[in-house]
Protein backbone atom coordinates (compact mmCIF):
# COMPACT_ATOMS: atom_id res chain seq x y z
CA UNK A 1 0.00 0.00 0.00
CA UNK A 2 1.21 3.42 -1.19
CA UNK A 3 0.69 6.19 1.59
CA UNK A 4 1.23 9.79 0.14
CA UNK A 5 0.88 12.97 2.63
CA UNK A 6 0.92 16.61 1.69
CA UNK A 7 3.64 18.03 3.15
CA UNK A 8 1.49 21.60 3.81
CA UNK A 9 -1.17 19.24 5.63
CA UNK A 10 -1.74 16.32 8.15
CA UNK A 11 -5.33 16.57 8.16
CA UNK A 12 -6.08 13.58 5.35
CA UNK A 13 -4.08 10.51 4.35
CA UNK A 14 -4.25 9.21 0.84
CA UNK A 15 -4.00 5.07 0.22
CA UNK A 16 -3.32 3.96 -3.43
CA UNK A 17 -4.65 -0.15 -3.45
CA UNK A 18 -2.17 -1.17 -6.23
CA UNK A 19 -4.20 -4.57 -6.81
CA UNK A 20 -7.85 -5.27 -8.94
CA UNK A 21 -9.62 -8.41 -9.42
CA UNK A 22 -12.27 -8.73 -10.83
CA UNK A 23 -14.35 -12.03 -10.60
CA UNK A 24 -17.52 -12.98 -13.12
CA UNK A 25 -19.46 -14.77 -11.34
CA UNK A 26 -22.46 -16.66 -12.12
CA UNK A 27 -25.84 -15.87 -10.01
CA UNK A 28 -26.39 -19.82 -9.32
CA UNK A 29 -26.29 -21.46 -5.89
CA UNK A 30 -23.54 -20.64 -3.48
CA UNK A 31 -22.80 -17.11 -5.37
CA UNK A 32 -23.64 -15.19 -2.28
CA UNK A 33 -21.73 -16.91 -0.04
CA UNK A 34 -18.42 -16.50 -1.95
CA UNK A 35 -19.40 -13.08 -2.11
CA UNK A 36 -19.61 -13.02 1.66
CA UNK A 37 -16.45 -14.57 1.62
CA UNK A 38 -14.53 -12.12 -0.54
CA UNK A 39 -16.13 -8.86 1.50
CA UNK A 40 -14.32 -10.31 4.83
CA UNK A 41 -11.22 -10.76 3.34
CA UNK A 42 -10.69 -7.83 1.56
CA UNK A 43 -10.73 -3.54 2.36
CA UNK A 44 -12.87 -2.59 -0.80
CA UNK A 45 -15.26 -4.37 -2.95
CA UNK A 46 -17.89 -3.19 -5.42
CA UNK A 47 -20.50 -5.46 -7.10
CA UNK A 48 -22.24 -4.61 -10.66
CA UNK A 49 -24.79 -7.33 -11.86
CA UNK A 50 -25.19 -8.25 -15.77
CA UNK A 51 -26.16 -10.19 -18.34
CA UNK A 52 -24.32 -13.04 -20.00
CA UNK A 53 -24.19 -14.60 -23.24
CA UNK A 54 -21.84 -17.50 -22.63
CA UNK A 55 -21.09 -21.27 -23.82
CA UNK A 56 -22.98 -19.97 -27.30
CA UNK A 57 -26.44 -19.69 -25.41
CA UNK A 58 -29.18 -17.71 -26.57
CA UNK A 59 -30.84 -17.28 -23.26
CA UNK A 60 -28.80 -14.72 -21.02
CA UNK A 61 -27.50 -15.67 -17.51
CA UNK A 62 -27.42 -13.33 -14.94
CA UNK A 63 -23.87 -12.44 -13.63
CA UNK A 64 -21.77 -10.70 -10.92
CA UNK A 65 -18.58 -8.97 -11.51
CA UNK A 66 -17.40 -8.89 -7.95
CA UNK A 67 -14.10 -6.12 -7.57
CA UNK A 68 -11.55 -6.47 -4.74
CA UNK A 69 -9.12 -3.89 -3.96
CA UNK A 70 -6.03 -4.82 -2.15
CA UNK A 71 -2.40 -4.43 -2.24
CA UNK A 72 0.62 -7.17 -2.43
CA UNK A 73 -1.43 -9.88 -3.65
CA UNK A 74 -0.16 -12.87 -5.04
CA UNK A 75 -1.39 -13.75 -9.06
CA UNK A 76 -1.15 -17.47 -8.16
CA UNK A 77 -2.39 -17.78 -4.97
CA UNK A 78 -5.44 -15.62 -6.41
CA UNK A 79 -5.62 -17.84 -9.45
CA UNK A 80 -6.11 -21.22 -7.36
CA UNK A 81 -9.06 -19.32 -5.27
CA UNK A 82 -11.06 -18.70 -8.46
CA UNK A 83 -10.64 -22.30 -9.16
CA UNK A 84 -11.83 -23.10 -5.86
CA UNK A 85 -14.48 -20.85 -6.31
CA UNK A 86 -15.69 -22.79 -9.90
CA UNK A 87 -15.27 -25.87 -8.30
CA UNK A 88 -17.51 -24.93 -5.76
CA UNK A 89 -20.02 -22.66 -8.11
CA UNK A 90 -19.68 -26.30 -9.95
CA UNK A 91 -18.95 -24.35 -13.55
CA UNK A 92 -17.04 -25.85 -16.08
CA UNK A 93 -15.05 -22.23 -16.43
CA UNK A 94 -14.45 -18.99 -14.52
CA UNK A 95 -13.10 -15.48 -15.99
CA UNK A 96 -10.84 -12.97 -13.67
CA UNK A 97 -9.35 -10.12 -14.26
CA UNK A 98 -5.67 -8.95 -12.63
CA UNK A 99 -4.57 -6.11 -12.74
CA UNK A 100 -6.26 -5.98 -16.36
CA UNK A 101 -5.57 -9.41 -17.98
CA UNK A 102 -8.40 -11.77 -18.01
CA UNK A 103 -7.19 -15.76 -16.89
CA UNK A 104 -9.92 -17.64 -17.66
CA UNK A 105 -9.46 -20.85 -15.43
CA UNK A 106 -11.46 -24.11 -16.39
CA UNK A 107 -11.72 -27.68 -16.71
CA UNK A 108 -9.51 -29.97 -18.60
Amino acid sequence: MNEFKDKHSDDFKVEVLSDSVKFYLPRVEGYLEVVRDMASKYRGMSLIEFDGYFEGKFEPVKYIRAEIHTSDIDEQNMINFANKVRLKLNQKSLAIEFNNRLILISEN
